[in-house]
């Protein structure tokens, strides 16, 4: 459920919002510009055994003290996504300056001051709180790495900072049976991600690398359906493993990826079809843009998967 400042009395505003986020992120002191209009919302996800916050909220300094954590510590790594506004983050005597795609480490154990800078727009984060349990690194590893830099544009960081965005933005579609299945995405990404900055990657369990792997192949997958040459030799070379391997990964995760790419393909025809802003692209030609060459085989597809042809749910549609 998302929670909205408008929907309290302005007079109280800033009251509730440190409420809210005592009891759902972690008590902190929060100061604001006492001059200006305090606006924030917030909603928390269920990713199985997880938790990840989405938050928006006005320029705000907010310092978590070295008392605050003796009294009251859920003992969670924190991964956070800048969507909007200017952020910095200082811990562990390492202090960085965050923007609109960047990613971030910190620790609820250690104290910390967070600033959001002054603007017309809100700020706006993705916060996966992470259990110390679920991350096989190294703990002092993980210290070294709050605070700082990180790369969020290339590699597991890219895909890590698409999964969190994307599960903001379908916030209200993520309910308990899509959650418990995202949870296993999310540990073997963020796990992917950390050991690789921490260069630990070989005491990672090999379960969970496998898991971030078949992550980050669905990813790739996602991304070149419109291609026709995409193929499980591509694939794998793109991800420099074997055909074989490839195939072990789907099986072991209850699929197979021929199955895989054609569902794939299929939904997007399908969205595609009932576009109207597509209706002068005819059938076989949207069917060539996700990669169905073969008309024939297309409407053969299209009709065992829904039933009908896809010119008959256009029809529909």
């Amino acid at each position: 459920m998302e929670l909205r400042s408008s929907d309290v009395p302005s007079a109280d505003r800033f009251d509730w919002w440190c409420e809210l986020t005592a009891r759902d992120l972690v008590p902190t002191r929060i100061t604001i510009d006492r001059m200006a209009v305090f606006r924030a919302a917030a909603s928390q996800l269920k990713l199985g055994g997880l938790q990840a916050s989405v938050l928006e909220f006005s320029a705000l300094r907010s310092v978590r003290t070295r008392r605050m954590v003796e009294r009251s510590d859920p003992d969670w790594w924190e991964l956070a996504l800048v969507r909007a506004g200017s952020l910095q983050l200082t811990q562990n005597r390492n202090q960085t300056a965050l923007e609109a795609g960047d990613l971030v480490l910190y620790d609820t154990s250690r104290p910390f001051v967070a600033e959001a800078s002054f603007g017309i727009a809100l700020a706006s984060l993705v916060v996966l709180h992470l259990p110390r349990r679920v991350l096989p690194i190294p703990e002092q590893e993980l210290r070294d790495l709050v605070a700082r830099p990180m790369p969020s544009r290339t590699g597991a960081g890219i895909l890590l900072a698409r999964f969190m965005a994307g599960c903001a933005e379908q916030a209200a579609a993520i309910h308990g049976g899509i959650g418990r299945r995202l949870e296993p995405a999310a540990v073997g990404l963020a796990t992917a991600f950390l050991s690789d900055l921490a260069d630990t990657e070989d005491r990672i369990p090999a379960q969970t690398r496998q898991q971030a792997l078949l992550v980050q192949i669905k990813a790739f997958v996602l991304d070149h359906l419109h291609e026709p040459g995409l193929s499980p030799a591509m694939i794998a070379a793109a991800h420099h493993i074997s055909v074989r391997y490839l195939h072990h990964l789907f099986h072991e995760d209850g699929q197979n990826l021929g199955g895989f790419i054609r569902c794939r393909r299929l939904e997007r025809c399908r969205t595609d079809l009932a576009d109207p802003r597509l209706i002068n692209m005819s059938v076989a030609e949207v069917g060539a843009r996700w990669g169905f060459q073969d008309g024939a085989s297309f409407n053969r597809a299209f009709k065992a998967a829904y039933g009908i042809p896809p010119g008959e749910h256009r029809r529909r549609r």
